[in-house]
C-alpha cells in the first residue's frame, strides 16, 4: 500500500494498517544479554588473572569480549550481515583507495580537532584513551583496506558516503553530495567525542572495580553501593564498544544523524565538559543531603526506598543492553523495539529521571517550603532536558517508517498510553506524525527489520 502525505504536516505516513503491530526489532534480545555476559565474564576473568597491568589495555580485552558477545551470535545466528551486503561482485581497488582517502580524512578530521580544542590536552583526564590509540589505531590501519575492499564487493551500492569523502578529498567535487558529506562527517563527530569520554569512564569504573572491596557487602547499604555502580558500569562499558564498532559488517553502521543544532545543544549539555558548566552553575538541584540521612533510621524504609531506586536502575540498564551493539546518541542505528522499548519509547530517560526524584525527594522536603520548591524546580528542569532530547530524538527516528510504525503501535499499546487522553500530559506525551515533516537525508537507509 502507497503512503499518503498528510494534509497537516505534508509528511509521508505509514499506512494506518501498520499501526496496529509492533515491527521487529534490529536486533535480538537475547544478542545484547549474550554481550552483557560477556563482558562480565571478562571482568570476572580479570579480577582473577590479568595478562596486562596497564587499566586501559584491560578496558580493550573487555571491550573485546563483549563486541564478540554482540556480533558472533548477530552474525552466526542473526545472520544481520544479509541487511546490508549482497553476494560478491568484481570489486574495484580504485574505489576502495578513494573509500580508504575518506576514512583516513574523516580519522584525520576528528584528531585535528582534538589537537585544536584544549578539553582534549587536560594532563591526565583522557590519558589512557590517548593509551588504547597506541593499540587501536595500528590495527585498524592493518584491517582497513582489505576490509574495505571485502565490504566494496559486497555493498549494492558502492559509492557510499565514504568514498564520496574520498572524492572530494580528490578535489572531485561533481562526484560529492554535500548533504551526504555533511551527514558522514556530523557521525564522525559523534564518534570523535564520545568514545574518548565513554571509554575514560569506563576506565575508571573497570579499575574501581576490579579492586572493590567485597567486604562492604556485609549489609543492605554494601550491596546498593554495589548494585548502583555495577549498573552504571555495565551501562558505560557496553556504550564504550558500540561507539567503536560501528561496521556494515555487522549492520551496526550509522544511518543517518542528528540533523537539528537543538538536537544536539539539548543531548551534549548533558555531557563533559558542558554540564560541568549547567550542572553547576545553573541546575543544582540538591542541598548537600541524601536519601539515606531521610531513611536511615528506620531500616525498613531504608530498604525498600533503596530497592526502589536500584529497579529505576535496572530498567536503565537493561533499556542499554537491549540495542546489543547498536547503541549511540545523536545518531539512528536501528530501531529497537523489544526489551523495555516494547512499554515506552523512552525507557532509559524515564527511569533515569525517575530515580533522581526517588534520591532527591526526601531531603527537598527538608528546611523552608520555599527551599523546596526551588530544588523540585531545578529537578525539573533538568527532567525538561530529557524531554526536549527525547522529542528531538523521535523527530530525526522518525525519518524512518519502521519508527513511525513502532511510534504509533506505543501510542496505542505502551505501558503509559492512559496518559495520551490527558489534555496536557497526553499533548506532551504523544508521538507526533508531523516531526517526520524533515525530508530524509540524502543517502538515508531507513532501518529493516531482521529477516
Amino acid at each position: 500500500m502507497a503512503r499518503k502525505r498528510t494534509p497537516e504536516s505534508g509528511a509521508l505516513s505509514a499506512p494506518p494498517a501498520l499501526a496496529a503491530t509492533r515491527p521487529a526489532s534490529a536486533t535480538h534480545a537475547a544478542v545484547g544479554w549474550s554481550g552483557a555476559v560477556s563482558m562480565l565474564l571478562a571482568v570476572s576473568v580479570l579480577n582473577l588473572w590479568s595478562p596486562v597491568e596497564n587499566i586501559a589495555y584491560k578496558a580493550l580485552i573487555v571491550m573485546a569480549v563483549t563486541a564478540a558477545g554482540v556480533f558472533l551470535p548477530d552474525l552466526l545466528w542473526q545472520k544481520v550481515h544479509h541487511r546490508t551486503l549482497v553476494a560478491p561482485r568484481t570489486g574495484s581497488w580504485s574505489r576502495t583507495f578513494t573509500k580508504l582517502l575518506g576514512l583516513i580524512g574523516s580519522v584525520g578530521g576528528v584528531a585535528l580537532l582534538y589537537w585544536l580544542f584544549p578539553e582534549y590536552a587536560r594532563e591526565g583526564f583522557y590519558a589512557n584513551y590517548w593509551s588504547a590509540l597506541r593499540v587501536v589505531l595500528p590495527l585498524w590501519g592493518l584491517a582497513s583496506l582489505p576490509y574495505l575492499y571485502w565490504i566494496d564487493r559486497r555493498l549494492e551500492e558502492p559509492q557510499d558516503a565514504l568514498w564520496q569523502m574520498g572524492r572530494l578529498l580528490l578535489l572531485r567535487w561533481r562526484d560529492a553530495s554535500g548533504r551526504v558529506i555533511w551527514q558522514h562527517l556530523l557521525g564522525w563527530v559523534v564518534k570523535g567525542f564520545y568514545l574518548p569520554l565513554m571509554f575514560t569512564y569506563f576506565c575508571t569504573d573497570l579499575n574501581k572495580l576490579l579492586h572493590y572491596d567485597l567486604h562492604l557487602l556485609r549489609d543492605f547499604k554494601g550491596w546498593y553501593d554495589w548494585a548502583y555502580f555495577t549498573g552504571y558500569f555495565v551501562d558505560v562499558a557496553l556504550v564504550s564498544m558500540t561507539y567503536l564498532m560501528s561496521l556494515k559488517l555487522t549492520d551496526t553502521q550509522i544511518r543517518s544523524t542528528e540533523p537539528s543544532a537543538f538536537g544536539w545543544v539539548v543531548t551534549l549539555v548533558c555531557y563533559e565538559p558542558f554540564w560541568s558548566l549547567i550542572g553547576r552553575q545553573y541546575i543544582v538541584y540538591d542541598n548537600g543531603r541524601d536519601w539515606v540521612s531521610w531513611f536511615g533510621d528506620t531500616p525498613w524504609l531504608y530498604d525498600l526506598w533503596g530497592s526502589l531506586i536500584l529497579l529505576t536502575i535496572v530498567v536503565y540498564v537493561w533499556a542499554t543492553i537491549a540495542f546489543g551493539g547498536r547503541f549511540s546518541n545523536l545518531t539512528h542505528r536501528g530501531i529497537i523495539t523489544n526489551g523495555p522499548y516494547r512499554f515506552s519509547k523512552h525507557p532509559a530517560y524515564l527511569a533515569k529521571n525517575l530515580s533522581w526524584w526517588l534520591i532527591s525527594m526526601p531531603f527537598m522536603l527538608n528546611g523552608s517550603v520555599l527551599q523546596s520548591a526551588r530544588c523540585c524546580a531545578l529537578l525539573a528542569m533538568l527532567n525538561g532536558i530529557y524531554y526536549l532530547r527525547a522529542k528531538t530524538e523521535e523527530r530525526h527516528l522518525s525519518l524512518d517508517p519502521v519508527y513511525a510504525q513502532y511510534a504509533r503501535w506505543i501510542d496505542e499499546h505502551g505501558l503509559l498510553r492512559a496518559l495520551n487522553e490527558l489534555p496536557l500530559i497526553g499533548a506532551l506525551a504523544r508521538w507526533r506524525p508531523r516531526f517526520s515533516a524533515y525530508a530524509p537525508p540524502a543517502g538515508f537507509t531507513p532501518g529493516s527489520p531482521p529477516p
